[in-house]
């Protein structure tokens, strides 16, 4: 009987095959008796130890065999490298963000010296306002004298402050010269057609003023930003132009601009007649 029950072991050991802790890819199920929880971990950690299968190992010793294992564990792990913060910033600025800014720094202007000058910013403003009686024909080229000179200065500065300087600060063109022209003629024209309606009619709500020339150049760089830069504004690709040495096709922003204020502010004087 004693010999029967060897041979039924003997039989019984070698059905069972070995466990073959070499496969990186099964996955172990490990209950601790001091635990609450299980952990689940690759053969291959339980074959090097990581894990203690002593009931009742010191728990110094299992947190430092758990931190070793655990390094070796990562080192397998791709690294991932921080970004650099110059990298971050790079190409931040959206059509989205550039027009938003300069929406928000003329309504800010406007807020401000409104009340002491009308704040034209713009010799295009300037010159339809002066037709129309709004400015007086003297103070015409202080105005623009004072819009050129301010433009300049501003573009030397970034051109200072950004070197190489950005050459997309100057506004050049990226369509036809026809569809180009009237572009910057009919967003001058919104513009002009807004201002002329907020700044002159005595019926218009003047808190009002700032937000909306605000909104419509946010607007109007929005819809030809990517064409022609939605200068509208006369000094505005004059200084940049000096400042980068690009005039290319610079005399539709000298001649679009000024035709478009005008005929947006006539068109508002002929709708209030």
């Amino acid at each position: 009987m004693e010999e029967q029950k060897r041979s039924m072991g003997d039989v019984a050991a070698v059905a069972v095959p070995p466990m073959q802790t070499s496969e990186s890819n099964k996955i172990s199920i490990i209950i601790s008796p001091r635990a609450a929880t299980s952990k689940i971990m690759p053969f291959e950690l339980i074959h090097a130890g990581s894990v203690s299968s002593r009931p009742h190992a010191d728990v110094a010793e299992s947190s430092v065999a758990h931190a070793i294992h655990h390094h070796r564990w990562n080192q397998g792990l791709q690294k991932i490298n921080a970004v650099p913060l110059i990298k971050k910033h790079d190409g931040a600025e959206s059509l989205l963000g550039i027009a938003t800014s300069a929406g928000l720094a003329v309504t800010v202007l406007v807020l401000s010296l409104i009340h002491i000058s009308g704040c034209h910013l713009n010799p295009a403003v300037s010159i339809a306002m002066a037709v129309f009686g709004h400015l007086p024909l003297a103070h015409i080229l202080p105005y623009v004298a004072a819009q050129i000179l301010g433009s300049v200065a501003a573009s030397f500065t970034v051109k200072g402050i950004y070197h190489p300087v950005n050459p997309g600060i100057a506004t050049i063109p990226k369509i036809g010269t026809t569809e180009a022209f009237f572009l910057e003629f009919i967003t001058t024209f919104v513009l002009l057609f807004i201002i002329t309606a907020l700044a002159t009619d005595p019926h218009a709500v003047k808190e009002l003023i700032a937000v909306a020339v605000g909104a419509t150049i946010m607007m109007n760089a929005l819809v030809a930003g990517p064409s022609t830069g939605a200068s509208m504004n006369p000094a505005r690709t004059l200084g940049p132009a000096i400042a980068t040495c690009i005039y290319t096709q610079i005399w539709i922003y000298m001649v679009a601009t000024p035709l478009g204020a005008i005929a947006g502010t006539g068109a508002y004087v002929a709708i209030k007649l």
